[in-house]
């Protein structure tokens, strides 16, 4: 800004943003001072730099205006965590499930993580049975981002679903009988 920029050369826009063309520095800060404004170097690494003769002060609301509106637009996806074991009840596993299936239509990312205790590492066929009842469970909802095999060391079924977008959904909101379906999962163990 103003005596802050070492080059000799500047490439010039004036305040109604018109290109005026390579200018030297002296020349582009004498515009500056004749219009009473500030002449901000925008492009450093251009060669020669490109410079603004703008009201800095102004420059900086209106950027910090713009980087507020930017942040309120993001919006930040946590990844909800529910746990569960393998010898889990017809109720319980009704519960985990419509839990999960709020979190997904909050825009949440669910880690569903099947731990295994002791000599429940033997059987692990009943795991992974689960698992894929889960995963078939909340494919109307959800699509599998990641899915972690077990292993000796953490003893653990772990698989991430992110919600699917509004066009990916089927049948508009996917409903579901989610009784119906669990109860029929629960048979097939």
């Amino acid at each position: 800004m103003n005596n802050q920029i070492r080059s000799a050369q500047i490439r010039l826009i004036d305040a109604n943003g018109r290109h005026i063309g390579v200018v030297p520095l002296k020349e582009g800060l004498r515009l500056a001072k004749e219009a009473g404004l500030d002449l901000v170097e925008i492009n450093p690494g251009a060669n020669p730099p490109v410079c603004k003769i703008l009201d800095f002060g102004k420059f900086q609301y209106e950027k910090n205006k713009k980087d507020k509106e930017a942040k309120k637009k993001q919006k930040i996806i946590d990844i909800k965590e529910i746990r569960l074991r393998p010898e889990i009840d017809l109720h319980d596993l009704e519960t985990k499930i419509k839990g999960a299936k709020e979190f997904l239509a909050e825009g949440n990312k669910v880690k569903i993580t099947v731990r295994l205790r002791g000599r429940q590492f033997l059987h692990t066929d009943r795991s992974s049975t689960l698992v894929n009842q889960i995963v078939e469970l909340l494919k109307d909802v959800a699509v599998v981002e990641s899915k972690k095999p077990i292993s000796e060391e953490n003893r653990e079924f772990t698989i991430i679903f992110s919600p699917k977008r509004q066009e990916e959904k089927k049948d508009g909101k996917g409903a579901k009988d989610t009784q119906g379906s669990i109860e029929e999962v629960q048979s097939n163990r």
